[in-house]
């Protein structure tokens, strides 16, 4: 990894359902060896699922709902010093923030065995919009572990 240059953002593109470019950020993780169609049929499928489920209005409002519920604000990082390794408090970058909630969101779908994709990514952004569920409970453990090594928060530098 080069050190000489930070790497460059790429622009994500909009779905073409909703034109928006957190609904395409999640396609784009969601997608698995090229087959992005079926990526769009299955966050398409959860979104509206979602919406039904929770019998609100917009799918889009909802799913940033959700993302906002699940996003860290804290992390920790390894940081060797003098020989022992300290987990030090971060704040996180909002790309991060949301990489890190999309990718919580999709695992924790993954992982309900014997449900199709598409049911378990609106039942884990359904939990996520009422502030429960598995990722918020990830979410809740990161800050927890943050909020315990605080006292090595000047060795962030």
């Amino acid at each position: 990894m080069s050190r000489r240059h930070k790497a460059q953002r790429r622009p994500i593109a909009p779905d073409s359902r909703f034109m928006s470019e957190l609904v395409g950020q999640l396609v784009n993780m969601v997608t698995r060896c090229g087959k992005k169609s079926l990526a769009r049929r299955v966050v398409y499928s959860a979104i509206e699922k979602a919406s039904e489920k929770l019998g609100k209005g917009d799918p889009v409002e909802i799913l940033l709902t959700a993302s906002e519920n699940v996003r860290p604000k804290l992390e920790v990082k390894s940081r060797r010093v003098g020989g022992a390794t300290y987990q030090v408090p971060v704040e996180v970058s909002y790309e991060r923030q949301q990489a890190l909630a999309f990718r919580w969101m999709i695992s924790f779908a993954r992982s309900r065995k014997g449900t199709p994709m598409d049911e378990a990514l609106a039942t884990e952004i359904v939990e996520a919009y009422g502030n429960v569920g598995s990722a918020v409970k990830k979410r809740e453990d990161v800050h927890k572990m943050a909020q315990a090594n605080r006292a090595f928060a000047h060795f962030n530098w």
